[in-house]
Protein backbone atom coordinates (compact mmCIF):
# COMPACT_ATOMS: atom_id res chain seq x y z
CA UNK A 1 0.00 0.00 0.00
CA UNK A 2 1.37 3.21 -0.86
CA UNK A 3 0.08 7.09 -0.32
CA UNK A 4 1.53 9.93 -2.16
CA UNK A 5 0.62 13.45 -1.21
CA UNK A 6 1.14 15.89 -4.18
CA UNK A 7 1.28 19.73 -3.23
CA UNK A 8 1.87 22.88 -5.00
CA UNK A 9 4.58 25.04 -3.23
CA UNK A 10 7.07 24.70 -0.54
CA UNK A 11 6.51 24.28 3.43
CA UNK A 12 8.84 26.92 4.68
CA UNK A 13 7.34 27.15 8.16
CA UNK A 14 9.05 25.20 10.95
CA UNK A 15 6.45 24.59 12.85
CA UNK A 16 4.52 23.13 10.14
CA UNK A 17 7.56 20.58 8.80
CA UNK A 18 7.90 19.71 12.76
CA UNK A 19 3.58 18.33 12.97
CA UNK A 20 4.84 17.07 9.15
CA UNK A 21 7.39 14.93 10.35
CA UNK A 22 5.41 13.52 13.36
CA UNK A 23 3.22 12.21 11.40
CA UNK A 24 5.01 10.96 8.29
CA UNK A 25 6.70 9.17 11.08
CA UNK A 26 3.56 7.56 12.42
CA UNK A 27 2.26 6.66 9.24
CA UNK A 28 5.53 4.74 8.57
CA UNK A 29 3.82 1.75 10.62
CA UNK A 30 1.22 1.28 8.14
CA UNK A 31 1.77 2.56 4.79
CA UNK A 32 4.79 4.09 2.36
CA UNK A 33 4.26 6.96 2.10
CA UNK A 34 5.47 9.71 -0.26
CA UNK A 35 5.31 13.76 -0.40
CA UNK A 36 5.95 15.00 -3.51
CA UNK A 37 6.11 19.50 -3.13
CA UNK A 38 5.73 21.03 -6.76
CA UNK A 39 6.78 24.68 -7.69
CA UNK A 40 3.52 27.14 -7.63
CA UNK A 41 3.56 29.91 -10.10
CA UNK A 42 3.53 33.74 -8.84
CA UNK A 43 0.42 34.94 -8.83
CA UNK A 44 0.04 38.48 -8.33
CA UNK A 45 -2.75 40.36 -6.94
CA UNK A 46 -5.59 41.44 -9.05
CA UNK A 47 -5.79 38.89 -11.73
CA UNK A 48 -8.03 38.13 -14.44
CA UNK A 49 -10.14 34.81 -14.54
CA UNK A 50 -8.60 34.07 -17.69
CA UNK A 51 -5.28 34.40 -15.51
CA UNK A 52 -5.63 32.76 -13.25
CA UNK A 53 -6.77 29.32 -15.26
CA UNK A 54 -4.06 29.83 -16.69
CA UNK A 55 -1.50 29.88 -13.51
CA UNK A 56 -3.90 26.87 -12.03
CA UNK A 57 -2.93 24.68 -15.46
CA UNK A 58 0.96 25.42 -15.70
CA UNK A 59 0.40 24.15 -11.82
CA UNK A 60 -1.68 21.18 -12.80
CA UNK A 61 0.85 19.96 -15.92
CA UNK A 62 3.63 19.72 -12.96
CA UNK A 63 1.16 17.92 -10.57
CA UNK A 64 0.16 15.54 -13.42
CA UNK A 65 4.40 14.73 -13.78
CA UNK A 66 4.45 13.26 -10.68
CA UNK A 67 1.14 11.01 -10.89
CA UNK A 68 0.70 7.48 -12.49
CA UNK A 69 -1.96 5.28 -12.46
CA UNK A 70 -2.89 6.23 -8.92
CA UNK A 71 -6.22 5.83 -7.54
CA UNK A 72 -6.50 10.13 -7.50
CA UNK A 73 -7.98 12.11 -4.45
CA UNK A 74 -8.14 15.72 -5.26
CA UNK A 75 -8.70 18.30 -1.79
CA UNK A 76 -11.44 20.35 -3.34
CA UNK A 77 -13.83 23.21 -1.11
CA UNK A 78 -17.00 21.91 -3.22
CA UNK A 79 -15.73 18.31 -3.23
CA UNK A 80 -17.59 15.76 -0.65
CA UNK A 81 -17.16 15.35 3.02
CA UNK A 82 -16.68 12.49 5.08
CA UNK A 83 -16.60 11.87 8.40
CA UNK A 84 -13.37 10.41 9.99
CA UNK A 85 -15.00 6.86 10.01
CA UNK A 86 -16.33 7.53 6.55
CA UNK A 87 -13.05 8.60 5.38
CA UNK A 88 -10.99 5.51 6.59
CA UNK A 89 -13.34 3.33 5.04
CA UNK A 90 -13.40 4.62 2.28
CA UNK A 91 -9.53 4.01 2.00
CA UNK A 92 -9.79 0.92 3.02
CA UNK A 93 -12.32 0.04 0.09
CA UNK A 94 -9.42 1.73 -2.20
CA UNK A 95 -6.77 -0.48 -1.26
CA UNK A 96 -8.92 -3.57 -1.20
CA UNK A 97 -11.02 -3.32 -4.44
CA UNK A 98 -9.46 -0.68 -6.56
CA UNK A 99 -5.90 0.47 -5.86
CA UNK A 100 -2.75 -0.46 -4.44
CA UNK A 101 -1.82 3.48 -4.68
CA UNK A 102 -3.64 6.20 -3.57
CA UNK A 103 -2.86 10.09 -4.36
CA UNK A 104 -3.52 12.71 -2.64
CA UNK A 105 -3.31 16.06 -4.20
CA UNK A 106 -3.44 19.81 -2.76
CA UNK A 107 -3.60 22.47 -4.76
CA UNK A 108 -1.78 25.56 -4.23
CA UNK A 109 -3.27 29.49 -3.33
CA UNK A 110 -5.61 29.18 -6.35
CA UNK A 111 -6.78 26.02 -5.69
CA UNK A 112 -6.98 23.22 -8.02
CA UNK A 113 -7.13 23.64 -12.11
CA UNK A 114 -9.95 21.47 -13.25
CA UNK A 115 -8.03 19.78 -15.42
CA UNK A 116 -7.09 17.87 -12.21
CA UNK A 117 -10.68 18.19 -10.50
CA UNK A 118 -12.00 16.41 -14.02
CA UNK A 119 -9.09 13.80 -13.56
CA UNK A 120 -9.88 12.97 -9.87
CA UNK A 121 -11.77 9.47 -9.05
CA UNK A 122 -12.54 11.60 -5.72
CA UNK A 123 -13.25 15.42 -5.07
CA UNK A 124 -13.04 15.49 -1.49
CA UNK A 125 -13.35 18.67 1.25
CA UNK A 126 -12.39 18.84 4.63
CA UNK A 127 -14.46 22.01 5.53
CA UNK A 128 -16.46 24.81 3.81
CA UNK A 129 -14.09 26.81 5.22
CA UNK A 130 -10.98 27.88 3.46
CA UNK A 131 -7.46 26.43 4.62
CA UNK A 132 -3.84 27.59 3.85
CA UNK A 133 -2.86 25.08 1.61
CA UNK A 134 0.41 24.61 3.45
CA UNK A 135 -1.43 23.90 6.59
CA UNK A 136 -4.08 21.10 4.72
CA UNK A 137 -1.07 19.22 4.32
CA UNK A 138 -0.51 18.53 8.32
CA UNK A 139 -4.55 18.18 8.26
CA UNK A 140 -4.32 15.35 5.75
CA UNK A 141 -1.66 13.89 7.10
CA UNK A 142 -3.29 13.48 10.38
CA UNK A 143 -6.73 12.42 8.86
CA UNK A 144 -4.58 9.58 7.13
CA UNK A 145 -3.12 7.95 10.36
CA UNK A 146 -6.43 8.55 12.02
CA UNK A 147 -7.91 6.78 9.19
CA UNK A 148 -5.32 3.86 9.35
CA UNK A 149 -5.69 3.71 12.92
CA UNK A 150 -9.25 3.14 12.50
CA UNK A 151 -8.81 0.61 9.55
CA UNK A 152 -6.69 -1.48 12.35
CA UNK A 153 -8.96 -1.26 15.31
CA UNK A 154 -6.87 0.61 17.12
CA UNK A 155 -7.40 3.63 19.90
CA UNK A 156 -7.90 7.30 18.63
CA UNK A 157 -8.85 10.11 19.80
CA UNK A 158 -13.08 11.17 18.91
Amino acid sequence: MKVKIVTVGKIKEKYLKNGITEYVKRLSRYVSLDLVEVNDERAPENLSPKEIEIIKDKEAERILSKVDKEYIIALDIIGKQLNSIELANKISDIFSYQSSEIVFIIGGSLGLSDIILKKANLRLSFSKLTFPHQLMKIILLEQIYRSFRIINNEPYHK
